[in-house]
């Protein structure tokens, strides 16, 4: 059984030409390699316009505070620390979102390979690949770590810049305190890969036929916005965990469960104080998976 998966490689346009025919990356990194390249530009771009937002959010869901005493956090820092922690997400991102789309068309490739005539179907194998590669983004875990410390007002004191950060953890705490909260990061990374990977191509079809370069840059905003947003709302309850457990330095590992549980009674055992902070993700999530999908499929075709 096929599945559709937006790939821009294998899929030849309506007039018979593919989207790579005349790219300038495919003759000096070869067709795998670009996919690296335009992901990781692709995760620039929307991370340099929606940071403001996203420290917001981490307030909401690191405090349970409303998105207005949030707002009111970032403008008593001052606009001086607006942007305070922008590194570990910048390289973070960029790397992650690279590994993601790079690695998931490198494992298809490998394992639609091994598989060859056999009967399992396709959307296995691109399934198990897309859970590879999600897996694989976790090993930048302590990235995600040092942002949570630099945007937690009550680490300011403590934590100068993304160096001062990293060296402190492991020479005071050790590599594996770079690591704390890996477990959630693990549970949200692979599912929620399959589920972007697998859908991306089916909701596409569903939208009105593009009959413009704009029209098909504005399907994939939307393609990848609704289900960066989906996925944002279905796996909010683990970056709430994974924030609480980074916001931590030393001490002992509490499981996931644990911290969720603590959570959990810290906020009167109310699902909407748990989801707090959801709304603003929802409406970020829209805007960063547009942005990541539209200029990854952009990319893919000029460069």
């Amino acid at each position: 059984m096929a599945v559709s998966t937006m790939d821009s490689e294998s899929a030849p346009t309506k007039g018979g030409r593919t989207l790579l025919s005349s790219g300038v990356l495919t003759t000096t990194l070869g067709p795998q390699g670009k996919h690296y390249i335009c992901g990781s530009l692709a995760a620039f771009t929307n991370i340099l316009v929606t940071f403001p937002i996203q420290k917001a959010l981490f307030r909401q869901q690191l405090h349970g505070v409303l998105v207005t005493e949030a707002v009111q956090q970032l403008q008593r820092d001052g606009l001086r620390n607006l942007y305070r922690g922008l590194l570990p997400p910048l390289l973070q991102k960029s790397t992650t979102v690279a590994i993601m789309f790079g690695l998931y068309e490198d494992f298809s490739r490998v394992l639609l390979d091994q598989v060859g005539t056999s009967t399992m179907p396709e959307l296995v194998t691109r399934s198990f690949a897309a859970a590879l590669a999600g897996t694989a983004e976790a090993i930048l875990t302590p990235f995600e770590r040092v942002q949570t410390l630099l945007q937690d007002h009550r680490h300011h004191g403590r934590f100068n810049n993304t160096a001062h950060t990293f060296r402190t953890l492991v020479t005071e705490y050790g590599v594996r305190e770079c690591y704390r909260g890996l477990m959630p990061i693990l549970l949200r990374n692979g599912p929620s890969n399959v589920l972007f990977f697998g859908l991306r191509g089916p909701i596409k079809e569903q939208l009105p036929e593009a009959t413009s370069k704009a029209g098909n840059l504005l399907n994939d905003f939307v393609c990848g916005g609704l289900l960066g947003a989906g996925l944002g709302i279905m796996f909010y309850p683990l970056n709430v965990v994974k924030a609480r457990a980074q916001s931590q330095v030393g001490g002992a590992f509490q499981p996931c469960r644990e911290v969720l549980i603590t959570v959990w009674r810290e906020r009167g055992g109310s699902l909407m104080m748990l989801f707090r902070g959801v709304h603003l993700n929802y409406h970020r999530s829209i805007i960063s998976w547009g942005i990541i999908n539209a200029t990854y499929e952009f990319l893919l075709k000029i460069l």
